[in-house]
């Protein structure tokens, strides 16, 4: 599993750096770039666990790095990477609340990592999930559901004072979050 995990992150961040490369806007072309890279990176690995966490934690993960490594600000391009693994894992076969779960989890956990304002990478990963899903025709509101909760869940993982911030921020800026908050 680890060689599959490797060659995916690989693989979406070389994809996602030579797609992006001389690119005007990255933020908007980061949803085609990453969809079209996933799928393609998933065709290459053949037949694998598509319900496993870290397959989409793994491609948001390859893309974050790839645009980071341009020199390009992550943060403008969340909500594109999430919207586009979203998309890409949903069109070869993922389930919804994996692809959902994973993408949004891991766009936290690189926010941190990179040192990003994780309370703005909730909001975009969680409006980027919901889009992605929109696209490709699924349950928005589901989706919507699964993404303020992976993000809570994850925030709680990074900390008190990032939960606290990610809930905030959520509140603030995703319609119906603070809803689904406060049912937790």
């Amino acid at each position: 599993m680890f060689s599959l995990i490797s060659s995916l992150v690989n693989g979406i961040k070389g994809g996602v750096t030579a797609g992006l490369q001389g690119t005007a806007d990255v933020a908007s072309d980061a949803v085609n770039v990453v969809k079209n890279t996933t799928v393609s990176v998933l065709k290459e690995t053949g037949e694998f666990a598509k319900e496993a966490l870290d397959v989409p934690a793994s491609l948001v993960k390859g893309a974050f790095d790839g645009i980071s490594e341009m020199g390009v600000s992550v943060i403008t391009a969340v909500k594109g990477v999430v919207n586009g693994t979203v998309q890409g894992l949903m069109e070869s076969g993922s389930q919804q609340d994996v692809a959902v779960k994973g993408a949004v989890a891991q766009a936290l956990h690189s926010a941190k990592e990179l040192g990003l304002d994780v309370g703005e990478t909730a909001v975009e990963s969680v409006k980027g999930a919901v889009d992605g899903v929109k696209q490709v025709g699924g349950d928005t509101v589901e989706a919507t559901k699964i993404a303020v909760v992976s993000a809570v869940d994850t925030a709680k993982e990074l900390g008190t004072d990032v939960a606290d911030t990610v809930k905030d921020s959520l509140s603030a800026g995703v319609e119906g979050a603070k809803d689904i908050i406060d049912a937790l």
